[in-house]
């Protein structure tokens, strides 16, 4: 049975940082995903984004991994964000309460209006 696989590339701008995740998070690549965020948070970056578009699996111990690093980073007012998480992760995230880890998506429809209602007066 084949380990695994993991590739974590990392792109900084300033003083944000792009985390891009591609293959399998579990128990034996999780700390791959630790130690690359942890680096992040000691290099002084404020704010990092993950895209997890190439995550083919993520178990517990991968939303540990986020959950610990955002635990740490909110304490020293930086930020983690997830973004483009497969329906099933984005699922297993909300469900277990850990929707705030999640970037909003945008579907690009407007918001419907809210029409005032005339005060007073007759129709």
């Amino acid at each position: 049975m084949p380990l695994p696989q993991l590739n974590v590339y990392r792109h900084d701008r300033g003083t944000r940082a792009l985390i891009t995740l591609a293959g399998e998070i579990d128990l034996a690549t999780a700390p791959q995903v630790s130690e690359a965020l942890a680096a992040c948070l000691s290099d002084g970056v404020r704010s990092i984004d993950v895209d997890l578009t190439a995550v083919t699996f993520c178990d517990a111990s991968g939303l540990n991994a986020f959950l610990m690093t955002s635990r740490l980073a909110t304490g020293a007012g930086r930020t983690l964000r997830l973004h483009h998480p497969s329906p099933t992760m984005a699922r297993v995230i909300e469900i277990t309460g850990c929707g705030f880890l999640l970037h909003p998506v945008r579907t690009g429809r407007a918001r419907p209006r809210r029409i005032p209602v005339a005060s007073g007066g007759a129709p």
